[in-house]
């Protein structure tokens, strides 16, 4: 099953499946991720121009466990 782009999920373990990123705050290239950034854009930092960055939820997340986001999956729709 493929997920929506910008689905984030609480996962029980702490490696990354395919297509998947850790929610940690991480500055990324706009020009290697376009879909997510055309979904979340700026809200987490970056520039806007170069970088944007995915949500930073270390702070929150229980031992062991890790926050992760898609990037690889099916486009939102707005209707």
């Amino acid at each position: 099953m493929n997920p929506f782009i910008g689905s984030v999920l609480l996962v029980p373990y702490t490696y990354l499946p395919n297509g998947w990123l850790p929610c940690v705050g991480t500055l990324l290239p706009i020009q290697e991720y376009e879909v997510l950034f055309a979904l979340i854009g700026t809200t987490y930092g970056g520039d806007g121009n170069e970088t944007f960055a995915v949500p930073n939820l270390q702070n929150i997340c229980p031992t062991g466990m890790m926050y992760i986001i898609a990037y690889v999956g099916y486009f939102p729709s707005q209707s």
